[in-house]
């Protein structure tokens, strides 16, 4: 059986993953793929009541606390869901996976990226997304969108300069890694998103 393709959503605040996740997912299905559609933190019973605590404690959260919670719920998130989905031969489409660690913890809050690659290689064995779709936005657009959505959390509560960290971090990923992270404009109307995300898609279904 072949191996499902994981797919991962990245981008800071307002970038607009939801909609395009749903985009991606009935793109693939279109194809006559099977799908799942995942998030992280979360994914499972366990990860989803940690993802409570990152987004939502009230309390002082020390860096290696927040770093550590963010793989002890991808840990249960790999072993309960996406490796076992993947064997099946199902499509992975996740909401933000180590990319976004990489560009929170070790972009905005400044973690050494290897401290953050030791877990990684402890945890994911080498798993990687196929395809990471980044939806970049400036910042001040972005938070412009989210802050018209919901109360912020914990992450969306961060000053400016620490998004722009964050994104500077997302971008200079995909710079290192063109072929598995592609940038998506998602400033643009969502029909010229979606033609992007579509073009994508295509590449690694070939």
């Amino acid at each position: 059986m072949i191996r499902g393709l994981f797919i991962t959503l990245e981008g800071g605040e307002g970038a607009g993953k939801s909609t395009s996740l749903a985009f991606v997912r009935d793109f693939l299905e279109q194809t006559g793929r099977r799908v799942i559609v995942t998030r992280e933190p979360g994914g499972t019973p366990l990860g989803e009541k940690i993802r409570e605590i990152l987004l939502h404690s009230r309390e002082d959260m020390r860096v290696d606390t927040e770093l550590l919670l963010m793989f002890a719920a991808r840990a249960e998130h790999l072993a309960r869901v996406i490796r076992p989905t993947l064997a099946e031969g199902t499509c992975v489409v996740c909401d933000r996976f180590t990319d976004a660690t990489y560009a929170y913890q070790g972009g905005g809050r400044g973690v050494p990226e290897s401290r953050i690659r030791i877990l990684e290689e402890w945890v994911q064995k080498g798993l990687r997304p196929d395809l990471t779709l980044l939806l970049d936005i400036p910042v001040e657009q972005g938070l412009a969108r989210a802050g018209q959505r919901s109360v912020p959390d914990r992450f969306e509560r961060e000053k400016i300069d620490f998004f722009e960290r964050v994104r500077n971090h997302y971008l200079a990923a995909a710079a290192n890694e063109p072929q598995r992270v592609r940038v998506i404009n998602a400033a643009c109307e969502i029909p010229e998103v979606q033609a992007q995300l579509r073009n994508a898609l295509e590449v690694i279904l070939q």
